[in-house]
């Protein structure tokens, strides 16, 4: 880094590729688990599929965010989705492979994919 401007494009890349965006009303949140338990069982493959997912598709209104333990290491790699005015909806046991399905039916389309949520699989 030479300079304050070199420092600030840096920032703005990097808030791209982690997805961050401004909060708003209408803003759907992804939220990974990528505590170590997570991390062993896949979750940043997972991360990567939602960013270039959304990317991929122009959803302004989600963002995708990560964070430590969810607290059900063995349902991992796990992802949170907040859809404002509506329940949580719990994703467990991913793969990078079933991320479009989630972001095409739950994310665009608002129909949960149920047999990959919390309660399918115990």
């Amino acid at each position: 880094m030479k300079s304050l401007e070199e420092l600030k494009a840096i920032r703005e890349k990097m808030q791209k590729q982690v997805g961050l965006r401004e909060e708003s009303d209408d803003n759907i949140r992804v939220v990974v688990g990528m505590a170590t338990c997570g991390i062993a069982a896949g979750a940043r493959p997972v991360l990567e599929a939602f960013l270039q997912e959304v990317d991929k598709r122009g959803l302004k209104n989600v963002t995708v965010s990560q964070t430590g333990c969810i607290g059900v290491c063995r349902l991992e790699p796990i992802a949170e989705v907040y859809v404002p005015g509506q329940e949580k909806v719990t994703y467990v046991k991913l793969n990078a492979e079933m991320v479009p399905k989630i972001v095409a039916d739950h994310l665009v389309n608002q129909q949960v994919v149920t047999e990959y949520t919390i309660g399918a699989a115990e």
